[in-house]
């Protein structure tokens, strides 16, 4: 899965939250000042070559659509980040995390709670 730049990333959020669209809705989403024009066009256009996204022709307008998961391209870029600075190791990931981003003990519970019904989802691992 090659790497997205942040403004191709911004593109992708928009046709996540909003779906299967057409190049007005995407503009629409964006906030003022909106990007000229040529500069979605050619996001879309670097999108589709690094096939993110492809489109169906509707007369003469396309109608944009995402070819990939918002969750997988989450998932894949978190574990590239705990493989390149974590040592592949999710213990390291999960100590930085809880440590370094000052997270509360309400949400920490939350988060035990989380991997604990993970934990009993999966009784033979």
């Amino acid at each position: 899965m090659k790497k997205l730049t942040v403004a191709e990333e911004e593109l992708m959020k928009y046709l996540w939250e909003i779906g299967p669209c057409y190049f007005g809705d995407l503009k629409d989403k964006y906030p003022e000042p909106k990007p000229a024009t040529t500069t979605i066009n050619t996001l879309i256009k670097r999108l589709i070559d690094k096939k993110y996204i492809r489109y169906k022709l509707n007369g003469h307008s396309r109608k944009y659509y995402a070819m990939i998961k918002k969750e997988r391209y989450f998932s894949t870029h978190v574990k590239g980040l705990i493989s390149n600075y974590f040592n592949n190791s999710i213990e390291q990931f999960a100590s930085f995390f809880t440590r370094e981003l000052e997270i509360s003990d309400e949400d920490l519970k939350k988060l035990k709670k989380v991997v604990d019904e993970k934990i009993k989802s999966n009784p033979n691992d």
